[in-house]
């Protein structure tokens, strides 16, 4: 198997990526602005999320694909992913507006990130027809999500 060479724009991303993330530990980059786009408050007449819907979402490898890249506590392990973070313990990292933004869109904290834009409404040309202007998921089953994640300390 090949891999091929990761090209020097990348590393520099990388340093600042981790320069920035040291500095932001420090509290030297933390800034008002930086704060209001790490969160998302609920949406108005949406009701609170219903944690085992959240997880049944989660779990579904047809709807959520959560799994694909993420692993939790739920299911098999064995068939769970190793690409993005571990779900476990995420509600002991995050609060329930700072895990909403991230299913929302976590291209709002990360504008790289691979991780699916779950309540964005994108026109993408690649998208199948029957999809394109949906959502993947609901504003009621981001809740719901959001709802089960929290649980997990």
């Amino acid at each position: 198997m090949r891999f091929k060479q990761m090209p020097l724009s990348h590393l520099h991303s990388c340093a600042w990526a981790y320069v920035g993330c040291f500095g932001f530990a420090l509290g030297l980059v933390a800034t008002p602005a930086a704060w209001a786009e790490s969160s998302l408050p609920r949406p108005p007449g949406v009701a609170p999320g219903d944690p085992d819907r959240g997880r049944e979402l989660v779990a579904d490898r047809q709807r959520g694909l959560c799994l694909l890249c993420h692993s939790a506590p739920v299911g098999d392990a064995r068939q769970q992913g190793n690409l993005a973070p571990s779900l476990a313990g995420v509600g002991g990292r995050l609060d329930e507006a700072e895990l909403r933004l991230r299913i929302h869109d976590s291209r709002r904290v990360n504008p790289e990130s691979l991780m699916p834009a779950y309540g964005v409404v994108d026109a993408a040309p690649r998208v199948a027809q029957v999809w394109r202007g949906k959502s993947i998921f609901s504003a009621q089953q981001i809740e719901d999500v959001v709802a089960w994640l929290v649980t997990l300390k």
